[in-house]
């Protein structure tokens, strides 16, 4: 016995199966995961991790925290902690680059920004070059 769907069930059937499709692509997939990571630490995770590292989160700091989810959604982790350094600093050049990015993140930007944004650390990140003070 078959059963006759109407325009409104049939719509619904699609749209079911559509979210339940699998995404075959690898690329895809490991953008979806990575989104799924930004997904479930928002900003109550950069304060948190703001106060514990005495830091007073502006919108400053907020924004070099996007910019490093940003790359991490579209690129993925980081091989190293130089290509960040890099990318930070072709993106507040405007703001004064190295010496700005310092002045908000005084742990370093990229070791003590990525603690803010939840991210990995790239590996070999210890050295003063690298965004750490010791």
């Amino acid at each position: 016995m078959m059963t006759q769907l109407n325009n409104e069930q049939l719509k619904e059937l699609v749209a079911w199966m559509f979210d339940k499709s699998v995404d075959t692509d690898i690329d895809s997939q490991a953008r979806t995961h990575r989104k799924q990571l930004l997904d479930g630490q928002g900003i109550s995770h950069v304060r948190e991790i703001a106060a514990i590292e005495g830091i007073e989160l502006t919108s400053q700091h907020l924004g070099v925290v996007e910019s490093l989810r940003d790359y991490y959604l579209e690129i993925g982790e980081a091989i190293s902690g130089r290509d960040l350094e890099n990318m930070l600093n072709e993106t507040f050049t405007g703001h004064g680059g190295r010496k700005y990015l310092w002045q908000l993140f005084p742990g370093g930007p990229v070791t003590q920004g990525l603690r803010l944004a939840g991210l990995p650390i790239p590996p070999h990140c210890g050295d003063r070059g690298f965004g750490t003070v010791r």
